[in-house]
């Protein structure tokens, strides 16, 4: 049966919480985790910094450096990591490519992976195997395994010739949790280096690296923390950070960790100094604690809403077990013949988007189709709802032409 409908937010004066962005009034908007939105309030401060980096560009870029560390500092207090720890880089592949291009070769060595793994930052493990002389080995995780599984399968993929272990903290196809802290843990008693791909969890999660042992995580501003994009956060709390430079040599380059990464050149980068706005956006209208329960709640009423009208369409269950949950991001399965691979899944979202006008992920995992759906402040149940209207039908209909 499906859960009740949460009452949408709404700013102090009544206002629906959606006017404090940009989005389009015709389009459904399903697709938070993607590409995240910026708040109009946010996009105004940074078309600001635009303007007075364009008004006086020596001055700007003179001062750009003290400007983005103070950004840092801000960010760090924000997600509850030491300054001295923390860099701000363009996205979590960015962050991923530091690692690869900084981590000294070892000839032969071995890079682990799971089968969630974001496909750029997979690429990215490959490339650098094959700088090494060495191979990528990917663990097979089930979607639907318990945290001690997925521990067991990820940590089975492990050999002496480990050197370094990839791991997404949320996974982007499958909307689950994977076991980072036990990883991580039992990675460094195996001298083996940890990198995380939380690309997902700022905004969603307080103090996301509590208890959190890797050598570095990464994680983008601009999905659930609602920053401009092109702005995300690299935290190396051990020795391994001091071999970690950015991906432009620049004036920084002789500079200490995270110092180095504050200088990049001419690269515009108003989304760092924005950044520490989105959360403070949030935070001022409604709390965090508030938005992330409701978009928790939301997303429970989503996920049975969609599952439910799928189901009585095919006579099948639509609901996915992926093991460890997400507040706000989930599955639903499509009808069978949907989205099978993943160039099927990209070319459906596209199809979508230009036809009905609904920005929604689709998603493949082991040659199954799935709808990604996830929420923020700004989406209401009628976005969901609107959304079983306009799509269902359709997306049933298109399965049946699959088979035919």
């Amino acid at each position: 049966m499906t859960t009740a409908a949460p009452t949408a937010l709404a700013f102090a004066d009544g206002s629906p919480a959606s006017t404090g962005w940009t989005l389009s009034d015709t389009a459904l908007h399903t697709n938070h985790g993607s590409f995240g939105a910026v708040p109009r309030r946010v996009q105004e401060e940074q078309n600001r910094l635009r303007a007075v980096m364009d008004a006086g560009p020596v001055d700007w870029f003179s001062t750009l450096p003290a400007r983005v560390g103070d950004a840092r500092r801000a960010i760090a207090a924000i997600i509850g990591t030491a300054e001295e720890h923390t860099a701000l880089v363009p996205n979590a592949s960015a962050g991923a490519s530091v690692v690869y291009n900084s981590l000294a070769a070892r000839p032969g060595a071995e890079i682990v992976v799971t089968d969630h793994g974001y496909g750029a930052v997979t690429m990215g493990a490959e490339r650098a195997a094959r700088r090494w002389g060495g191979r990528v080995v990917t663990a097979r995780v089930p979607l639907d395994a318990n945290p001690a599984e997925a521990h067991e399968r990820i940590m089975g993929a492990c050999t002496d010739a480990t050197r370094l272990i990839v791991i997404d903290h949320i996974t982007s196809a499958t909307a689950r949790f994977l076991p980072v802290r036990e990883v991580a843990a039992s990675a460094r008693q195996r001298g083996i280096t940890t990198l995380v791909d939380g690309a997902h969890v700022p905004g969603l999660y307080d103090a996301p690296l509590d208890g959190l042992e890797c050598d570095v995580w990464v994680g983008n501003l601009h999905k659930f923390a609602c920053s401009p994009r092109g702005a995300a956060v690299l935290v190396a709390r051990g020795e391994l950070r001091h071999e970690l430079f950015p991906l432009i040599d620049s004036w920084g380059a002789p500079y200490p960790f995270p110092e180095r990464f504050d200088t990049q050149g001419t690269l515009d980068q108003t989304s760092y100094l924005a950044a520490p706005d989105s959360y403070a956006f949030i935070d001022e209208h409604w709390g965090w604690p508030a938005v992330r329960a409701y978009m928790t709640e939301l997303a429970d009423y989503a996920e049975t809403l969609i599952a439910e009208a799928f189901a009585e369409r095919t006579g099948e269950s639509h609901r996915v077990d992926v093991g460890a949950p997400v507040n706000a991001l989930r599955l639903v399965r499509l009808p069978d013949g949907l989205a099978r691979t993943h160039p099927e899944a990209d070319a459906l979202r596209d199809r979508v988007v230009r036809e009905f006008g609904v920005e929604a992920a689709f998603t493949s995992f082991d040659g199954v189709g799935y709808y990604r759906l996830s929420t923020h402040a700004y989406n209401t149940a009628r976005d969901f709802e609107a959304f079983v209207d306009r799509l269902v039908p359709t997306l049933c209909e298109l399965a049946a032409e699959a088979h035919r």
